[in-house]
């Protein structure tokens, strides 16, 4: 006997950042590393504007560096007062294999959180060959990733408060009352 597979389609919720009203009032805690200082700073002036402009409430942090970002993190997570939490880290790549280690460690510990706790946790860490591409990607050339990661946070907030309204509003309305039989 061959398992049935049964598909359910639901309507396309507009979660962009972009979008009005996206992230309105949402609690934010910022964790930035102090590792590559100049970078990390121009990534949180970034998302501090981009989550001024959402009207979101902030609370910053800050950690030694990227490795430290994970546990501080799920520190906040645990103390269920924010939306969002964006790490803020930058690793740049040096001649042993230290940054693949850690690239990968902070990247995986990230995911993990993000998949564990009800709280949008985007991937705020920049993973760059050259101290230059770092720079590029913080107010340089390339944008500042900074409102990016904020961007993300934002989006995802607006998703979850959109499917807890959709939820909230199927739930069946009791249609009974209440009789007193005194």
């Amino acid at each position: 006997m061959t398992p049935r597979l049964s598909c359910v389609v639901m309507k396309r919720l507009k979660t962009r950042a972009a979008s009005t009203n996206v992230g309105r009032g949402a609690r934010v805690a910022i964790v930035r590393a102090r590792w590559n200082e100049d970078v990390t700073l121009a990534l949180e002036r970034a998302a501090i504007e981009r989550a001024t402009e959402a009207d979101a409430r902030l609370d910053l942090f800050e950690v030694a560096g990227s490795f430290e970002l994970p546990a501080a993190v799920a520190l906040l997570a645990d103390t269920g007062r924010y939306d969002a939490i964006v790490p803020i880290g930058c690793l740049v790549r040096g001649d042993t294999p230290h940054f693949d280690v850690l690239a990968h460690a902070v990247a995986r510990r990230l995911v993990d959180l993000s998949t564990t706790y009800r709280v949008a946790i985007p991937f705020g860490v920049l993973t760059c060959d050259t101290m230059e591409q770092a720079l590029a990607r913080a107010g340089g050339s390339e944008g500042n990733k900074g409102a990016q990661f904020m961007d993300a946070a934002l989006e995802m907030v607006a998703l979850r408060q959109a499917l807890e309204s959709e939820r909230a509003s199927a739930r069946p309305r009791s249609k009974a009352s209440s009789r007193s039989t005194r």
